[in-house]
């Protein structure tokens, strides 16, 4: 790819071509765009590249992640080839300027090589992506920056939005779900908990929200940490809570989202502190069931043929098989990798490997949240969106009403909302590709549904 136009011979089409990449070169400096496609997801870039005494400099955006301002490093123009590299996020770009003033080239990132073509932009303002229920002040209530002890070592720092007026109000702990998540669950320019928070507080329910340990402005380590440990950190937001004179210690509930959804449970099981909780997405099944199936939902919402998927679902069980068998970490790096060598390019098979040892992929992948909800005793309300591609309504709702209905647990309330994706967006497939072009955050009846009951209990 970037020997496109090395041999363009003496024809007057190469001479012609030739002088139209050496405008290209001279006019390199600017802003540009393009999409990156990847498995399940398609986020756009916009590279801003200026030239200076220097040489080349410039900074890389990504408006569905709402993030901006990334420094590059390296930027170079040789020929007709530019390179740079990104340090934060470990990724590199080679693309070969062409006759018609684009750029043809490819990004690299995780031992895995991405086609990216980048056009110019004169209005880069319209690429940021519309978000309309992403709150803004001035907030009808009060809202403080706070923060407290889980842990050891982890502070969590944190948002509490009171209602307007005296109190003493209910409240909420909100439990975001699977990686290292900010306090607004910030994925690809929506703010979920945000939009949520600021629903409940409206309706007169005080929220707490945290960056997750070692995210944000909280302390601890992240990468160690398992599903266990983010239920201390709930558990901490619900004594912080009770602490506040603001707050009613009699009325105090989780809200989780997919895997905070697997967590709530596992807090209200062992604390009676909680009058109530609320699973967005939660699972019900064996983590390893709920993997298996997105794997294979999402390939086939994003085209892969159905003997592509039931090849790659029947690797993914031998691999799990491994992981949940073999207790020593460097047989099953051995044994992974093997394994993994017939599934995926030889660059991200370390990487592979890394993520499938973590502590918390481990216990993910064996826990089964069953025996947990047969013994919550306070209400439950458990919602999952008809085209969840993540965790899927059927099985998952199925699994959490029966064994609550097990333990005894006649104050439950399950249901499958319809057209609704993983985050609770209106969505055409459910896949994650579309979480970055839809401008809805939250469905409007979703926050009602859950206000709605809380309000009640």
């Amino acid at each position: 790819m970037i020997l496109h136009g090395a041999r363009l011979g003496l024809s007057i089409l190469g001479v012609l071509a030739a002088m139209a990449v050496r405008v290209a070169a001279q006019d390199v400096a600017g802003d540009w765009q393009g999409t990156l496609k990847g498995p399940g997801v398609e986020l756009r870039v916009v590279v801003h590249l200026t030239r200076g005494a220097s040489g080349l400099t410039g900074t890389l955006d990504s408006p569905d992640q709402a993030a901006s301002g990334i420094a590059l490093a390296a930027a170079a123009l040789t020929g007709n080839t530019l390179t740079f590299s990104v340090p934060a996020v470990n990724g590199s770009y080679t693309g070969t300027l062409t006759p018609q003033g684009s750029i043809d080239g490819s990004w690299s990132q995780g031992g895995q090589a991405l086609p990216l073509a980048l056009t110019r932009v004169t209005n880069v303002a319209s690429l940021s992506p519309r978000r309309p229920q992403t709150p803004a002040p001035p907030y009808p209530y009060g809202e403080e920056d706070v923060s407290y002890t889980s842990a050891p070592g982890v502070r969590l720092a944190a948002t509490l939005t009171l209602p307007a007026g005296a109190g003493p109000f209910p409240a909420v702990v909100l439990i975001t779900g699977s990686g290292p998540q900010d306090r607004d669950e910030t994925l690809l320019g929506h703010k979920p908990f945000k939009v949520l928070a600021d629903h409940l507080t409206r309706q007169g329910i005080a929220v707490l929200r945290a960056d997750d340990r070692g995210s944000g402005s909280s302390t601890g380590t992240f990468a160690t940490a398992t599903s266990m440990d983010f239920a201390a950190d709930a558990e901490a937001g619900l004594t912080y809570l009770a602490n506040r004179k603001e707050i009613n210690p009699g009325k105090l509930g989780l809200v989780g989202h997919s895997e905070g959804g697997v967590v709530a449970p596992i807090v209200a099981a062992r604390n009676r502190a909680v009058a109530f909780i609320v699973l967005l997405a939660g699972s019900g099944v064996p983590g390893d069931e709920v993997l298996l199936a997105q794997q294979a939902l999402i390939a086939t919402a994003n085209g892969a043929p159905p003997e592509l998927v039931q090849r790659a679902s029947a690797a993914m069980r031998e691999v799990f098989a491994a992981i949940k068998t073999e207790k020593d970490d460097t047989a099953l790096a051995a044994a992974l990798r093997q394994r993994l060598a017939a599934l995926i390019p030889a660059a991200q098979v370390d990487a592979q490997v890394q993520t499938l040892l973590s502590p918390w992929y481990r216990y993910f992948l064996t826990y089964d949240p069953r025996p947990t909800l047969r013994a919550v005793r306070c209400p439950v309300l458990a919602l999952t969106g008809e085209k969840d591609l993540q965790v899927p309504a059927t099985a998952n709702l199925a699994a959490i009403k029966a064994a609550l209905d097990e333990g005894g647990n006649t104050r439950s309330q399950v249901e499958e909302l319809p057209g609704l994706n993983h985050l609770f967006q209106h969505a055409t497939t459910g896949s994650p590709a579309e979480y970055a072009r839809i401008e809805e955050t939250v469905a409007t009846e979703v926050l009602e549904k859950v206000s709605g009951w809380i309000l009640k209990q």
